[in-house]
């Protein structure tokens, strides 16, 4: 083969390379949003069962993770870990303790496009998901925590009475699916809820809140003084519902994050 060929077999060969580059680049762009939820304290990740179908449905992908709920920091690099490896931007969503999570999770994570809070915690630098709940009258949860387990090493779990489930964290749902959620809870660990959050994404992130006005578990003042201190793009407050919002009103939570997916996806296409 000549000098020429060879120069000229090159030339189109670094064509194709560059062409192929900024297709795989233009369909990462246009790729469809992942919904990342995070489930809070006394939950696991089952209580996002009547939210994803309604995403899946819209066509999103949907990833709900099991948050250890063992430290505020070490549960958020868990978070932000899973986020490093998916592909496309993500709308993260968090419920309750799940909403501190996210705060800190989406920090240093460019593919994060906006944050859902869920009657969840948007905390500012240095605060603690209990301290922000105890600022506010109102709350009761603390009143139906169960004595806490000891654990080895150090540190103690937390868990709801299951005879006083009900009322402060799922007061609108059925007597069966109480005790269905009262039996199968996850702990957090005391540690974790006193544990200070760092500087927070919803500072640089567009964010949206919901949340029940009749929850009692963080009281509602707390919730709506964080959402305008995050400048939350819309703040629903659902009449009636409890802690639990996304269980008992599934429809709603789940249109508003397709609110938050829709309105990130119009502003990356402009």
């Amino acid at each position: 083969m000549s000098r020429l060929s060879i120069g000229l077999f090159a030339t189109a060969l670094c064509y194709l390379l560059m062409s192929t580059t900024h297709a795989a680049n233009a369909d990462e762009s246009v790729r469809a949003p992942t919904v990342v939820l995070v489930h809070g304290a006394f939950a696991d990740a089952s209580s996002w069962n009547g939210v994803i179908p309604r995403l899946q449905a819209e066509g999103y992908e949907v990833v709900a993770v099991a948050n250890p709920l063992r430290s505020l920091a070490g549960d958020s690099a868990y978070v932000s870990a899973l986020l490093k490896t998916l592909p496309g931007p993500v709308i993260l969503v968090g419920h309750s303790y799940g909403g501190s999570v996210i705060s800190n999770a989406a920090v240093g994570n460019s593919n994060v496009k906006a944050l859902v809070y869920v009657a969840g915690f948007a905390l500012e630098s240095g605060e603690s998901t209990f301290g922000m709940s105890a600022r506010f009258p109102g709350a009761k949860l603390g009143a139906a925590l169960a004595p806490p387990v000891p654990l080895e090493g150090g540190g103690k779990d937390l868990y709801i009475k299951q005879s006083e489930f009900r009322d402060p964290f799922a007061a609108d749902l059925s007597s069966a699916q109480v005790k269905l959620a009262a039996a199968t809870q996850r702990p957090l660990t005391e540690a974790a809820g006193n544990e200070p959050s760092g500087e927070p994404a919803w500072k640089a992130l567009p964010n949206w809140s919901i949340y029940g006005s009749a929850d009692l578990a963080i009281p509602p003042a707390a919730m709506a003084f964080m959402a305008e201190r995050s400048r939350a793009r819309r703040v629903q407050v659902v009449k009636g519902a409890s802690h639990v919002v996304m269980v008992s009103h599934a429809a709603a939570v789940a249109k508003m994050i397709i609110e938050a997916v829709t309105a990130t996806t119009a502003a990356d296409a402009t």
